[in-house]
C-alpha cells in the first residue's frame, strides 16, 4: 500500500492530492500549520474508507519535518511519495515589496522545499526507492512581470529539482516537480502585495480558472505515476514555456513586455 505524505496537506492542492491518493487505495499523512483544516480534511479521508494521519506540520521549522518523518518511519515503516506542496503567494513591482516579503516567501516557497527534500532523503536512501514530488508553478518556467519573489522562489524549486533528479538517481529516489499554472485554490488567501490592483487581478486569475485543484490532481497522479520529471498541467502555459525555449531571448522578452504594458493599463497609480 503506497504510502504518501503532504505538507500543506489541509486545503487546496494538497487536500486533492491527498483525496484522490485515498480514493486508490492510499495511506495518506497530510502536514499542515491549520489544525482546524487538518482534522476537516483526516474527518473526509477517512471517510473515504482510507487510512489516514493528520500532523502539525510547519515547513519554516526543520524540526517539526523531522517530527513528520520520525512519525513515519515508526507507525509506517517509512514514506513512498513526499510532496512538498506548502507554499504562498506574492504580486507586486520590484519598488514596491518589503525585504520581509521576500524572506517570507524564500522561507517557504524555497526553504520549505529544501527542508522536506533534506528531512526525508535519508530516510529514503535508506529504503532505496521513494519520489519527492516538489510544487512549483509555471511562474518558475516562465517569470511573469509583477511577481518578481514569487517567480523567483518556483524557478529555484525547478534548479533544486533538476539537480536532485540527477543526485538522487543513483540512489533509486525519484524527483519530480509540478508547475501549474492559475487554478481554483485558496492560494489567493496567502497573497501579499502591496497594491490592491494586484491583489484583485491575482484573485480573480485564481478563482475564474476553468481548472480546479481536483483536475489538478488528477494530472499530478498521472505524471507521478508514469514518472514524469516536468508535470505540466495547463496546455496554453505548457505551449509559452516551449515559445520561450525555442526563440531568442530578445522575441520572448519583447512578448513579457506587452503583457506588462497591458498589465499597467489596468491599474490604478500606486497613492
Amino acid at each position: 500500500m503506497t504510502r504518501v505524505f503532504i505538507t500543506g496537506g489541509a486545503s487546496g492542492l494538497g487536500r486533492a492530492l491527498a483525496e484522490a491518493y485515498a480514493r486508490k487505495g492510499a495511506r495518506v499523512c497530510i502536514g499542515d500549520i491549520n489544525a482546524a483544516r487538518c482534522a476537516e480534511t483526516l474527518a473526509a479521508l477517512t471517510a473515504l474508507g482510507a487510512t489516514a494521519h493528520a500532523l502539525p506540520c510547519d515547513v519554516t521549522d526543520e524540526a517539526s519535518l523531522q517530527a513528520a518523518a520520525d512519525w513515519l518511519q515508526a507507525n509506517w515503516g517509512g514514506v513512498d511519495l513526499v510532496f512538498n506542496n506548502a507554499g504562498v503567494a506574492d504580486a507586486g513591482g520590484i519598488d514596491e515589496m518589503p525585504i520581509a516579503d521576500w524572506q517570507w516567501m524564500i522561507d517557504i516557497n524555497l526553504l520549505g522545499v529544501v527542508r522536506g527534500c533534506k528531512v526525508f532523503t535519508p530516510m529514503l536512501k535508506r529504503q532505496k526507492s521513494g519520489h519527492l514530488i516538489n510544487i512549483a508553478s509555471m511562474a518558475g518556467l516562465i517569470h511573469p512581470p509583477m511577481m518578481s519573489a514569487y517567480n523567483a522562489t518556483k524557478a529555484a524549486v525547478v534548479a533544486l529539482s533538476e539537480t536532485l533528479h540527477a543526485e538522487l538517481h543513483p540512489h533509486g529516489i525519484k524527483v519530480s516537480v509540478v508547475c501549474p499554472a492559475f487554478f481554483r485554490t485558496n492560494l489567493a488567501e496567502s497573497v501579499r502585495t502591496a497594491n490592491a490592483d494586484m491583489a484583485r487581478l491575482t484573485s480573480k486569475l485564481i478563482n475564474k480558472s476553468q481548472i480546479g485543484a481536483d483536475e489538478i490532481a488528477a494530472q499530478v497522479l498521472a505524471g507521478v505515476a508514469k514518472g514524469d520529471f516536468h508535470v505540466l498541467t495547463h496546455v496554453k502555459e505548457k505551449r509559452i514555456w516551449l515559445f520561450k525555449r525555442a526563440v531568442p531571448f530578445a522575441i520572448y522578452a519583447a512578448a513579457m513586455r506587452r503583457q506588462m504594458a497591458k498589465m499597467m493599463a489596468k491599474r490604478k497609480p500606486l497613492s
